[in-house]
């Protein structure tokens, strides 16, 4: 495999990042995976590395160098992140589950598969502009289906960050999959949540990842959404990927090529749990580590 692949995550103007996203890949397969917490005082945050650790940790463990079926492999991880996330809330003996969007996608032997749950997305760009992308669990996008309201009021809803599919949460989640997806060089995926596509709209996000480097072309992309949240800013996170793309400008510092891999190895990027976070006086170090072991416990149910 040959790519390029790039992540960044921004707290914007809330008071701490419930969002989480990782990327693994073995010499044949790569797994990117973006998730979106929802739950005040931590239980959000939770939420979401559930999803994107477990989903990481199995890609691990069964990438070996590939997937045997990825479609399975997304449809069995975000069943099981679901679980976790309620067994966790369970345990904790909490009020109200803690619940997450989710969207992952798998890319080998040159075909993506993805699935989502919520309104974190997924974009593929083709030939400068979207080839295809998800649809939105959300009660504002069934409004613009039903021909309610338009696209463009849809952005300004007052309800448009509802969500009526999710990990966790008391309902069993809607998760829709892609079709099988053969890639051409120079195709480009951005997975992102919707403190990134709402303040930038379609277009922009076209613009933006059109013909640059995606070391530039991200961080610009996030400054641009940051700006146009203003005061009430959500979280920003975004993958963003391009297939088999050669740099002519002499930096391959991005550039991944696996030919020369070991079989089961993997390379993967996701940031430890709480390392991350602005200083908080009802948040101790202590509470960090009891978080991540309630994640590992969350987990380890539906890691075997």
């Amino acid at each position: 495999m040959k790519f390029t692949i790039f992540q960044d995550s921004r707290i914007g103007k809330r008071k701490s990042n419930q969002d989480r996203l990782a990327y693994s890949y073995s010499r044949d397969a790569l797994m990117m995976v973006v998730a979106d917490g929802m739950g005040g005082h931590l239980h959000g945050e939770i939420a979401a590395q559930i999803a994107a650790q477990y989903i990481t940790e199995t890609f691990q463990r069964e990438a070996k160098p590939m997937l045997d079926d990825p479609f399975l492999f997304l449809s069995r991880t975000l069943t099981n992140a679901h679980h976790a996330i309620i067994d966790y809330s369970v345990e904790q003996g909490l009020e109200e589950a803690p619940r997450t969007t989710c969207v992952c996608c798998v890319v080998q032997d040159s075909v993506a598969y993805w699935a989502h749950a919520g309104d974190s997305r997924l974009y593929l760009l083709r030939s400068n502009r979207i080839l295809t992308m998800t649809h939105d669990h959300t009660r504002v996008q069934a409004m613009v289906d039903q021909g309610l309201i338009s696209a463009e009021e849809a952005l300004h809803h007052p309800s448009r960050n509802r969500v009526y599919s999710c990990l966790g949460g008391t309902q069993s989640p809607q998760i829709d999959f892609s079709r099988k997806t053969p890639l051409k060089a120079g195709d480009t995926f951005l997975l992102c949540t919707d403190g990134v596509w709402g303040p930038l709209g379609d277009d922009l996000i076209v613009r933006g990842l059109t013909g640059v480097n995606l070391l530039q072309a991200v961080p610009r992309l996030m400054e641009q959404a940051e700006t146009n949240g203003g005061e009430t800013a959500d979280n920003l996170s975004a993958i963003a990927m391009v297939w088999q793309e050669d740099y002519d400008d002499g930096d391959t510092t991005l550039g991944v090529e696996t030919q020369t891999m070991p079989l089961g190895a993997h390379t993967t990027t996701m940031e430890e749990f709480g390392r991350h976070r602005p200083p908080q006086p009802d948040l101790t170090d202590d509470d960090i580590e009891k978080a991540i072991d309630e994640i590992r416990n969350a987990i380890e149910k539906y890691s075997k």
